[in-house]
């Protein structure tokens, strides 16, 4: 647990280093700063309304204790919710289905108090009633992480950075006091494409530390590791030949279930924001001797 904790605040404090070279390279304070204050700004309201925005994409629809649709598998499913979040001591999230074929699942909500979670009616139907309790304990403990939280300030200085390198392209680099560009143009402009592109690599790397520290979690949760595993690998498997087409239409919200939802890329690739499958696996597999 420490070892994650300490991997996401190190990347945490990479990416806003990374921030403050690029602002110096290119856009000097006054553009690092206008960058930052536009990213912010923009992850704000991201972080306010983005639950509602990505439930209302994939066309989700909240459940309760009294639906009774498809011989009370959606009741099944909520009083399972409710059952993990006692256990995990978290406030009852709102819980919601999704029409979509392809078996996954997410969390999202700014915080355990204004929280929801997700599922497809694909994971209902691939996944035995303890795999997939074991699936949204992994949710409840990203709410629990306020995973939500990190993912909004790593996209807040991504951003920042994605917009100071287009900030830079098109004033033509960082400007000395006399108004004459400063530093080598040719450094100024692999800046501007590798920057960005680093920032986004960081920001993966912090989604694929959140994703195992959630693994833990829900296993933790749930107190049967096996179950998750046995539910990754099955998920994983399906990912590949179903299609998710709002994920496909939206590929950022990828980063947000379970399972990379992504077909026509390598899930295994450093540009990925999950890790392997079979490292997760093996790493809650590990930790079935505990339980």
């Amino acid at each position: 647990m420490l070892g994650n904790w300490i991997k996401t605040f190190v990347l945490m404090a990479a990416i806003t280093a990374l921030f403050g070279v690029v602002g110096a390279a290119l856009g000097g304070q006054a553009g690092m700063l206008l960058a930052l204050l536009f990213a912010a700004a923009m992850n704000v309201y991201a972080y306010w309304f983005s639950d509602k925005a990505v439930l209302k994409m994939y066309g989700a629809q909240e459940v309760s204790a009294e639906n009774n649709y498809g011989d009370g598998q959606f009741t099944k499913y909520y009083h399972m919710v409710k059952e993990l979040a006692e256990n995990a001591q978290l406030p009852m999230p709102k819980v919601y289905v999704m029409n979509e074929t392809q078996p996954n699942a997410f969390a999202t909500g700014r915080n355990p108090e204004h929280a929801a979670v997700a599922a497809t009616v694909g994971i209902m139907r691939a996944l035995s009633e303890r795999e997939l309790r074991g699936v949204m304990a992994h949710e409840l403990a990203h709410i629990k992480h306020r995973d939500t939280l990190i993912s909004t300030i790593s996209a807040t200085v991504a951003g920042a950075i994605s917009s100071l390198a287009q900030f830079g392209m098109f004033f033509g680099g960082a400007r000395g006091g006399d108004g004459e560009r400063s530093g080598s143009p040719i450094v100024s402009m692999l800046m501007m494409f590798l920057a960005p592109m680093a920032a986004s690599l960081i920001q993966m790397a912090i989604s694929r530390s959140r994703e195992f520290e959630a693994d833990r979690g829900g296993a933790e949760i749930s107190k049967d590791p096996q179950a998750l595993a046995s539910a990754l690998e099955k998920i994983h498997n399906y990912a590949h030949q179903i299609t998710n087409q709002t994920a496909e239409a939206h590929p950022e919200t990828g980063q947000m279930m379970i399972i990379n939802p992504l077909s026509g890329v390598s899930f295994d690739s450093l540009f990925s924001t999950h890790p392997k499958t079979e490292e997760r696996v093996a790493k809650l597999r590990a930790m079935a001797n505990h339980f």
